[in-house]
């Protein structure tokens, strides 16, 4: 199911309540879409209703991109931070449509993203943590260049972090996501921590436990 009248392309799966279902707003990583992390809606409890979208940037041949990364040797590996404060943005701007079209709790919003869209939860999340409860990042970390200059000063209580990485990931170190959880300790914010011996994915014992973890925050 999709609705053009929202910000984003997305897809849908119901919830088996007819109002204030929790709602779980899932992103991709660069070059995929929509359907990526969509294939692990049937898996997950039935009470939340699920939305996943398509990041705004065509890439070619193709696959999407929430900013743009330059990948030219010369240069190193950057991101277009420009690009990435726009979509954290957007997302913000869509959660909010999403309350207004779907049956779904305002105050139980879940964010859920792999890589690029990892990034981007923890960024909407520190940046807008009244439209936010839950946090589902894998395989990402915290760009600290498009959070807000308040960060020190903002209340985080609400928020609840579900955090995983492989341990030999090639595309994002683990070095960079072992940086998670001091950051988020020197802001008081809950969470949970996890490594897996994978490379840039999600292994199946990392769905279970972070599928085990959702079951009790929503």
């Amino acid at each position: 199911m999709t609705n053009t009248d929202l910000s984003l392309y997305h897809i849908t799966r119901p919830s088996n309540l007819t109002e204030n279902a929790p709602l779980l707003i899932m992103m991709h990583g660069y070059g995929s879409d929509e359907n990526d992390l969509f294939s692990f809606a049937s898996e997950l409890p039935e009470e939340l209703f699920i939305i996943s979208v398509k990041a705004p940037y065509e890439l070619q041949p193709y696959g999407n991109a929430w900013y743009a990364i330059n990948f030219d040797a010369e240069k190193g590996k950057w991101n277009d931070n420009v690009q990435a404060a726009q979509s954290r943005d957007l997302i913000a701007k869509f959660i909010d449509e999403a309350i207004e079209a779907y049956p779904v709790d305002k105050k139980n919003v879940t964010l859920l993203g792999f890589s690029q869209g990892s990034i981007l939860s923890y960024a909407v999340a520190l940046t807008y943590p009244e439209k936010v409860k839950n946090i589902i990042a894998l395989s990402g970390y915290i760009n600290k260049d498009i959070l807000p200059e308040s960060i020190n000063e903002t209340d985080y209580s609400n928020l609840n972090f579900y955090c995983s990485h492989g341990s030999v990931d090639q595309v994002i170190p683990v070095e960079w996501a072992r940086q998670t959880p001091p950051f988020l300790n020197a802001l008081n914010i809950k969470h949970k921590y996890s490594e897996f011996p994978v490379g840039h994915g999600v292994a199946p014992q990392n769905f279970f436990e972070f599928r085990d973890w959702l079951k009790t925050h929503i």
